[in-house]
């Protein structure tokens, strides 16, 4: 994917079951949890691009969330910062080769960030 695609989206949920079944029967989506990623099922649309995770419902984190692939998510923040955005997230680590971080819009939207690849 390259630099501003939409990569990723997480759905908050309250309870895993009922949300995967949910999601599975209405739209045919292939749900499964990925070694090292316990507790936090991927989900796939049968189109095998689209894509995201079903992730424990918390107070900061209660509508979907859409990632956005970026070549540096230091320097988007950056940039993003200098246009009114707020960081809700730093950069952390998903894996030794991908990173993520969280951003609100200044209209208060929240958006992921997401640099690397999963694939080592």
């Amino acid at each position: 994917m390259a630099h501003g695609d939409i990569t990723h989206i997480d759905i908050p949920v309250s309870d895993m079951d009922r949300a995967k079944d949910f999601y599975g029967t209405l739209f045919g989506w292939q749900i499964a949890e990925v070694p090292g990623f316990e507790g936090y099922p991927m989900w796939q649309a049968p189109n095998k691009i689209s894509g995201g995770g079903l992730a424990p419902r918390s107070d900061g984190f209660t509508q979907p969330r859409s990632y956005v692939e970026v070549d540096s998510i230091d320097d988007t923040l950056a940039k993003a910062t200098e246009r009114g955005a707020t960081v809700v997230m730093e950069k952390q680590p998903i894996s030794e080769t991908s990173w993520w971080a969280v951003l609100q819009d200044p209209d208060g939207n929240t958006v992921g960030l997401y640099e690397g690849t999963t694939a080592t």
